[in-house]
């Protein structure tokens, strides 16, 4: 009887899954694996927040499986060596997975690969899973990956997509193939208190309500803060509960205005993959240097902790950053406007925020991440990397009642907009009333000392 792994990874679903078709039409079994992979926690991305919506994907991931006659079998340590013992426990010939353009995933692919064949049992990796286009699917002629998104997107919109599968209807699992107990959120510390509950059940109902009610509204209201008007389907895409390929199928086919900048979005996730994937030291070394001497965390302690906290008296920078603290998510236009400050207004170093980022989001990927920060930081794709986003116009903006920041900010609920994207301006009466710290920098200070810092690199 032919026997076939389907070792689950970023993909934590059974609709649109190619790596789990292909092992059920080669097999009458198959032994859908996770692995607790020991080299991922060591590296330090077993944030609380993401493990507790781990926990829900692969609870929800073994329901459905069980509801079609079969089950998740979990195991951790290092995942070849747990990958080949599974293997070699269902007499397995084949092992299939998704692809992952990432550094550490293509190191993990060729030691997996070694291993297995070692053993007899081959390996099948799987293009498109995890991503609309996979990272080398479309390429410039005179480089590896594209540095610009425009006309990256361009050839991107071109490429021809495989059609979504459905789940399938039965799995049969082989007997003797044990597994360890699903993790749970439970007694987890250091939750954000308005985490939102993870697994493919919950991704495929928001994004029907999302297509349904909000994708029409989507172009003129992503960046209006207190309307929240965003998918918020990045965590569903980080794990894998929902498939890239459905959902630009899915947004082509309600078409307009809003469905198009939805796709936009997909799509510059897809870019920073494929950029990652072409130069994996940009998670950690600046794309494009500006030869930056930036303020370390260190030398800049009390405002990087002010950041933190959300008490750098610029209200819709401190709302963003209670934001994140809360839900372990933060509103795009919020990511930009923390990001444009902390590099920017108080010039320190990208890397010390975007690991804060990555210690709280839910959907903290190091690609999106790590390059989004770049972008902000002026050292990656941006075509202009002297950008300052001045986050008193930008909450004008984009916050003009200053709804979202009353929602964040309870000590500034009794003052009206314009004044709370202002308060130290309040008459001084008003002013001393309010439990709130005064700018810990001017704004005029901080753009001249970061043009001095990019004038002399």
């Amino acid at each position: 009887m032919n026997v076939s792994v389907v070792l689950f990874t970023a993909d934590l679903r059974l609709h649109d899954h190619p790596p789990l078709r292909a092992a059920l039409d080669g097999a009458r079994q198959v032994v859908p694996l996770f692995v607790r992979d020991r080299a991922v926690d060591d590296a330090g991305f077993a944030a609380p927040n993401r493990l507790a919506f781990l926990a829900d994907c692969l609870r929800d991931l073994d329901a459905g499986l069980r509801e079609r006659g079969g089950r998740l079998v979990m195991r951790s340590g290092d995942l070849v060596e747990q990958v080949c013992r599974v293997a070699a426990e269902a007499d397995a010939d084949e092992v299939h997975l998704a692809a992952d353009g990432s550094a550490h995933a293509r190191r993990r692919e060729e030691r997996l690969r070694r291993a297995l064949e070692s053993e007899g049992v081959r390996l099948h990796v799987h293009d498109a899973v995890t991503t609309a286009v996979g990272p080398g699917a479309v390429t410039p002629a005179s480089s590896d990956h594209f540095a610009v998104f425009t006309p990256y997107f361009r050839h991107w919109s071109q490429w021809r997509l495989r059609e979504p599968l459905g789940a399938p209807r039965t799995v049969r699992v082989p007997d003797g193939v044990g597994s360890q107990e699903l993790p749970s959120r439970k007694g987890l510390a250091g939750l954000s208190p308005g985490l939102t509950p993870g697994g493919e059940k919950e991704g495929r109902e928001r994004v029907t309500a999302w297509l349904r009610s909000g994708i029409g509204a989507y172009e003129d209201g992503h960046d209006d803060l207190a309307g929240d008007a965003t998918s918020r389907l990045s965590p569903h895409l980080h794990f894998g509960t929902l498939s890239p390929v459905e959902l630009v199928h899915r947004a082509r086919r309600v078409g307009g205005p809003g469905a198009e900048a939805f796709v936009r979005q997909l799509a510059w996730r897809d870019f920073h993959r494929q950029v990652l994937a072409a130069r994996p030291a940009a998670a950690s070394v600046d794309y494009r240097t500006k030869h930056d001497r930036w303020r370390s965390e260190r030398t800049a302690g009390e405002d990087v902790e002010a950041w933190r906290a959300g008490r750098t008296g610029y209200p819709v920078v401190d709302a963003a950053m209670r934001q994140l603290s809360h839900e372990g998510w933060m509103h795009n236009r919020g990511r930009l406007l923390t990001a444009s400050f902390l590099t920017k207004t108080l010039y320190v170093d990208w890397r010390v925020g975007a690991r804060h980022f990555l210690d709280l989001l839910v959907d903290g990927d190091v690609a999106n991440n790590q390059l989004n920060w770049q972008w902000m930081a002026g050292t990656g794709t941006d075509s202009r990397p002297n950008r300052v986003l001045n986050p008193v116009t930008q909450a004008k903006r984009y916050d003009p009642d200053g709804t979202y920041v009353r929602r964040w900010l309870p000590e500034l609920e009794g003052v009206a907009a314009p004044a709370v994207h202002e308060p130290w301006k309040l008459p001084g009466p008003d002013r001393a009333a309010l439990d709130y710290p005064d700018p810990i920098v001017e704004l005029s200070e901080g753009l001249a000392r970061f043009r001095r810092a990019r004038e002399r690199s």
